[in-house]
């Protein structure tokens, strides 16, 4: 019997001890959490589910709740050396023969994040993955002093091997190699590959590794960006990794739909210094006046303005969500956007809803069935409200539509690795080229008229028929929007 009570109260006292403890760290966490005057309605979500999910809430709030806003990627002296070499010209905008609404973008862009605006640039576009890395590694091959290379996912099969058999060729021809990519996107790839080219000299490395105990600390934050600058002259930005589905569609598609951009002339400065952040912010060296070279545009490509700006979870605002809600309130004509999961804050739906219920032409493209069940199901639970505002959906029947791209009006265009969605909004390093350009913006309707051709329009009564079970697991991944 004495035995019984005594391990009776040991249990007891265990039990009682683990439960203040769990209590003590979950008014912790809410005091975090109210500390940081986040948006009321996130607020409010993250406190209930500490309460109604014991232990579980605890884990994805380390997974998924923290905030990193405000954290310096790198020291102001170092920045300040990079933007010494990074030599942003001096232009009149009112000079330029822009429209009023092009003129507070730019401005918008500069106080967002220092964002210089490039006259004279070359843009030449990619819709398809055979294209762009047909010209990739022609550059890469005609690498002279430098590669900087930057992807969310560097896969480890035929265009992957391709690549790198070029970087570790260029390595030995005595070509500076830079290679970074995402731990959390490149897991699936093994570590040999890697290994691969830091054997044959390359510097290869993984933006905010994911190991113990970092492990729920950084699962959340990710580089997306896909940003490749050769010889200081070249660079390439948009929404293609490398991986072989970029080419063939892979194993779930019958082709793989994405934009992306070939940069010549000045604002090649801007890739150089984003990617000089992202390497001296894991840790690396300084790149000082790495391959300062002339900056030529292609004479044979259209010429345009541009602005690049970047944004992530340590931005002090959500630099890229808010030029695209500026951009959307400023439109008088149309509004077209392609994006691979239509997730978009409560801001930017209401913006697009204001445009369309004002007249102005908004279209939105999505994937029929895109790369995440969960994804599609997510943005599908956006549509009904799209539609009574007037917002015309169309979803792409020919493969993976996986372009991250904005057209507004006749001359703004925005083209890079941010999806329309919370993640890439909040939780992703992202990169967009912003563009002034009525020649390029052309470009880039015509191509979007082009997928028209191949996409359904999505009716209201259509959409009001769907069955109910879709229309409950809509409303259940939903809510798991912010995290998605």
């Amino acid at each position: 019997m004495f035995e019984t009570l005594s391990t009776y109260f040991n249990m007891s006292w265990v039990y009682y001890t683990f439960l203040c403890i769990y209590a003590a760290t979950t008014i912790t966490i809410i005091g975090v959490i109210l500390s940081e005057n986040r948006n009321p309605v996130k607020s409010l979500a993250w406190v209930t589910v500490l309460f109604l999910l014991p232990i579980v809430g605890i884990i994805l709030y380390i997974f998924f709740g923290r905030s990193i806003k405000n954290k310096r990627m790198i020291s102001r002296r170092n920045r300040r050396k990079l933007r010494k070499y990074e030599r942003s010209p001096n232009v009149d905008k009112h000079s330029l023969g822009l429209t009023e609404e092009s003129i507070q973008m730019i401005n918008l862009g500069g106080t967002l994040a220092a964002s210089p605006y490039y006259p004279d640039n070359s843009v030449e576009i990619f819709t398809d993955g055979a294209s762009k890395f047909a010209a990739l590694k022609r550059d890469l091959q005609h690498a002279r002093h430098s590669i900087n290379l930057q992807y969310y996912i560097f896969e480890d099969d035929a265009i992957g091997r391709e690549i790198c058999d070029i970087l570790v060729e260029r390595h030995n021809a005595g070509v500076e190699v830079r290679v970074i990519y995402d731990h959390v996107g490149s897991f699936n790839v093994k570590s040999s590959f890697f290994k691969k080219m830091k054997s044959a000299g390359i510097h290869a490395y993984p933006f905010l590794k994911v190991s113990f105990p970092q492990f729920g600390t950084r699962i959340n934050w990710r580089n997306h960006r896909k940003i490749c600058i050769i010889d200081g002259s070249i660079g390439y930005i948009g929404g293609m990794n490398i991986a072989d589905r970029y080419i063939d569609g892979g194993k779930k598609f019958a082709s793989w739909r994405d934009t992306h951009l070939r940069l010549t002339g000045p604002v090649v400065r801007a890739l150089r210094y984003s990617f000089a952040i992202d390497w001296n912010f894991m840790g690396q060296p300084l790149l000082e006046n790495d391959s300062d070279h002339i900056y030529r545009p292609d004479v044979n490509a259209p010429r345009a303005g541009i602005q690049l700006l970047t944004s992530g979870p340590t931005s002090q605002w959500s630099n890229i969500a808010f030029m695209f809600h500026k951009a959307i309130a400023g439109a008088k004509k149309r509004v077209y956007i392609q994006t691979p999961y239509f997730l978009p804050t409560e801001g930017l739906l209401k913006a697009l809803q204001v445009a369309a219920l004002a007249h102005v032409d908004v279209r939105v493209m999505i994937p029929r069935r895109s790369d995440s069940l969960m994804l599609t199901y997510a943005s599908y639970s956006y549509i009904a409200e799209s539609l009574k505002a007037g917002i015309k959906i169309y979803v792409y029947d020919a493969g993976m539509l996986h372009a991250k791209t904005m057209i507004i009006d006749d001359e703004f265009a925005s083209v890079g690795s941010t999806n329309f969605d919370f993640r890439s909004f909040e939780c992703n390093f992202e990169s967009n080229v912003f563009i002034y350009s009525r020649e390029v913006n052309e470009q880039l309707s015509e191509i979007f008229r082009q997928d028209l051709e191949q996409s359904a329009r999505i009716t209201p009564f259509e959409w009001r028929e769907r069955p109910y079970s879709q229309k409950t697991i809509e409303s259940i991944v939903r809510l798991l929007s912010p995290i998605l």
